[in-house]
C-alpha cells in the first residue's frame, strides 16, 4: 500500500532534523577545531564576502552543474536497490551540513548569524527546499512501485508505460524547479547577501 504523502514529508523532516542536531553536535563537541582554529564564517572570509560580487553568468555554470546533476544522480538512484538509503543519507548529510553552518554562524555572531544564514538560503530555498522534498516522495514512490513486495500491488503498476511517463514528466518538473532556484542562487541571492553583510 501506498503511504500518504504527508508521511513521506515527516520522514524527510525527521531525516533532515537527525542530520541537524548531528551537525550542532559536531561543532558543540569540536569547537577548537571549529570555533577557535577553523576560519569558517571568521573575519577574513566575511571581508571577502562583503568585497566580492559574484558574476551570475559565472556563477551559474557551476552551480547548475552541483545541483542538477545532484538531483539526476539521485533520481537514477531511486531506481535500484540501493536508492532509498541513498537518498535518505542525501537528506541527512543536508541537515548535518545545515546544522554545522548554523552553529558556526551564531556561536560567532549570534542573531547576526542567524540573518547571515537566512540571506544564504534565500530567495532560492524558497524553490530548491520543496524540490528536494518532492524528490524524496518521488523517490520513494519508483522505489515501491519497482521492489515492493506486496500481494495487493497491481501488476501494470511496475510495467505500464503509462506510469513511466508520469514518473518522467514529474521528475522533469523537479529539475524544472531547481533550475529555477539555480537562477534565484546565481541572480539574486547575492544582492541579498551583499545587504545583510553590511551589519559586519
Amino acid at each position: 500500500m501506498r503511504q500518504p504523502l504527508s508521511k513521506n514529508f515527516y520522514y524527510v523532516i525527521y531525516l533532515f532534523t537527525i542530520g541537524l542536531f548531528l551537525g550542532i553536535l559536531a561543532v558543540n563537541l569540536g569547537y577548537d577545531a571549529w570555533i577557535e582554529n577553523g576560519a569558517l564564517f571568521g573575519a577574513d572570509m566575511i571581508l571577502r564576502l562583503k568585497n566580492s560580487m559574484p558574476n551570475g553568468s559565472g556563477l551559474l555554470p557551476c552551480i547548475m552543474r552541483h545541483r542538477v546533476v545532484t538531483v539526476c544522480m539521485l533520481g537514477l538512484l531511486s531506481t535500484t536497490v540501493i536508492g532509498l538509503p541513498a537518498v535518505c543519507a542525501y537528506i541527512c548529510y543536508c541537515g548535518l551540513a545545515a546544522g554545522c553552518l548554523l552553529s558556526v554562524a551564531v556561536i560567532r555572531y549570534g542573531i547576526r548569524g542567524l540573518l547571515l544564514m537566512a540571506a544564504g538560503i534565500l530567495p532560492q530555498g524558497l524553490l530548491l527546499i520543496p524540490a528536494y522534498m518532492a524528490l524524496f516522495v518521488w523517490a520513494v514512490s519508483v522505489n515501491r512501485a519497482l521492489y515492493a513486495r506486496s500481494p495487493y500491488r497491481e501488476h501494470y503498476m511496475r510495467y505500464s508505460k503509462q506510469t513511466y511517463i508520469r514518473y518522467g514528466l514529474q521528475m522533469a518538473g523537479i529539475v524544472a524547479v531547481v533550475i529555477m532556484g539555480c537562477l534565484l542562487e546565481c541572480y539574486v541571492n547575492p544582492q541579498m547577501l551583499h545587504f545583510i553583510l553590511k551589519i559586519f
